[in-house]
């Protein structure tokens, strides 16, 4: 965990992370606002790195602001345990349990052996981010017979993470298919 010193609120730009009420906040915009009779105030736009939702916050010219750096890990997927998934640090070789509400959607892309990246502040993890492109198998698909005879028909693909993706018709169970999994999207078949 690292913490910076402390900065002034004239100092914060769009991309650092602060520490405001027990929660981390990426800095997406900072705007200094100069009112004709009143303080100067810098308008900020945060994102919660936790929950990705957008708050907007006023700091007083000159308020001190807490900065913290994130540690970046590499973690490896072993298993589901419970409610939580079990990962392997490949740094130091702990074994890390991430909840559900951290992983979020990403839970559909998961399967042993999956190295993704994880954003630390102590030992509290805060994001997971998955590689960008995995090449996951179908393992079962279905297909709208009215949809079917339409110019660039898809079908629904099932893959072997549980993760359901819109593919072409000539993809057929047992395929092995790129996929993008940051838009969720098919890109070629392997």
């Amino acid at each position: 965990m690292k913490t910076k010193a402390p900065l002034t609120s004239n100092q914060i730009t769009p991309g650092i992370m602060i520490s405001l009420d027990k929660k981390i906040y990426r800095v997406e915009s900072a705007v200094k606002v100069t009112v004709p009779k009143g303080t100067p105030f810098i308008k900020t736009k945060l994102r919660d790195v936790v929950t990705d939702g957008t708050i907007e916050k006023n700091f007083k010219e000159g308020q001190v602001v807490q900065e913290v750096t994130l540690d970046e890990h590499a973690l490896e997927f072993l298993y589901t345990e419970g409610k939580d998934y079990l990962f392997l640090d490949a740094g130091n070789l702990e074994k890390v349990l991430v909840s559900k509400n951290i992983l979020g959607d990403k839970i559909n892309y998961l399967k042993e052996a999956i190295e993704v990246k994880a954003m630390f502040y102590g030992d509290t993890i805060f994001s997971i981010e998955l590689p960008q492109f995995l090449e996951l198998m179908v393992i079962k698909t279905e297909m709208d017979e009215a949809v079917a005879q339409m110019a660039n028909a898809t079908k629904l693909a099932f893959l072997e993470t549980g993760a359901k993706i819109e593919v072409p018709l000539f993809i057929e169970t047992g395929d092995i298919v790129k996929v993008d999994t940051s838009a969720n999207e098919f890109i070629q078949r392997l």
